[in-house]
């Protein structure tokens, strides 16, 4: 890989951090608003729960999966990029694999976060 590709969501982080120094804003960090649920505890899938977390708490993350030896990484980075992307803070993320491919994990954590962040309808309010 050079040095000068970047992945599409580094290429929204540095989008949004010019337009932030453009504009004179501080970043705008989102917060859970409520407990949100996704995915289900099936094989091939991923349960993703979130909880809000006191201000100033930074993230919590608990992943766990039947492939960790295998994918532990690469699910690790999917996660972090994901949070990043939607510049997450504060959050308590669990996560419970079961051989989930990566578009399932992306699609599970997206709607976790949207729910969390009272933008879509869940199954926990």
């Amino acid at each position: 890989m050079s040095p000068f590709t970047t992945n599409f969501s580094d290429a929204i982080i540095v989008r949004n951090a010019l337009k932030r120094v453009v504009q004179n804003q501080k970043p705008k960090l989102m917060k859970p608003k409520i407990a949100a649920q996704s995915g289900t505890f099936e094989s091939s899938d991923v349960i993703i729960l979130i909880e809000p977390l006191p201000d100033n708490s930074g993230r919590k993350l608990e992943i766990s999966s039947t492939v960790m030896q295998q994918y532990g990484n690469s699910f690790k980075r999917i996660v972090i990029e994901m949070l990043d992307q939607y510049e997450m803070t504060d959050i308590h993320l669990i996560a419970k694999d079961k051989g989930a491919l990566e578009p399932t994990i992306k699609a599970r954590l997206e709607t976790a976060i949207k729910r969390s962040l009272d933008e879509q309808e869940g199954t926990m309010k």
